[in-house]
């Protein structure tokens, strides 16, 4: 299953990906008319920054989703054949439960319609909107395994620049 995963050497903090994903969950999926729109599209990444840098997150539709565990009505559950974690609107009554216990604080509110907002992958993009925006290619959109094959091997080339070559 693909992953949204993140190069954070790569990460400018530019909150592209935060505007595309809120243009892409909005009605008209146009950023001048979206701006307009009531209720307001809400994004569904969060670019947390600090002195040191900053780190685009968004769910991690985990394996074992808390969040879907304590959903009292049902509303937040996993889709076995994609693996995504999503909301059902109509069955969520904004309790917050799954606010409360999501690890990475992933899981926003939405206090105009009064539901839990989080990343859904975009359904229906090939790529999710986060990813495609992102000008740097900090954010990627691909298998876990192929994306920590790439990290082993950068470690390994910037070990071996660093070392001068020698083990």
């Amino acid at each position: 299953m693909k992953q949204v995963l993140v190069d954070i050497k790569k990460c400018l903090g530019c909150r592209s990906c935060e505007l595309a994903c809120a243009v892409q969950h909005s009605k008209t999926k146009n950023l001048y008319q979206a701006v307009q729109e009531s209720p307001h599209p809400r994004k569904r990444i969060f670019v947390e920054s600090t002195g040191d840098g900053s780190f685009p997150l968004n769910c991690r539709h985990c394996d074992d989703a808390p969040c879907a565990a304590v959903c009292t009505t049902g509303a937040m559950r996993k889709d076995t054949s994609t693996g995504v974690v999503a909301n059902q609107p109509e069955k969520c009554v904004g309790c917050w439960m799954c606010v409360m216990v999501c690890p990475f604080g992933a899981i926003a509110t939405d206090g105009e319609k009064h539901l839990a907002v989080k990343c859904d992958r975009c359904p229906g993009l090939e790529e999710p909107a986060c990813v495609a925006a992102c000008p740097t290619g900090a954010l990627v959109y691909q298998e876990v395994d192929s994306f920590a094959k790439g990290v082993r091997k950068q470690f390994l080339a910037d070990f071996l620049r660093e070392e001068g070559g020698n083990l």
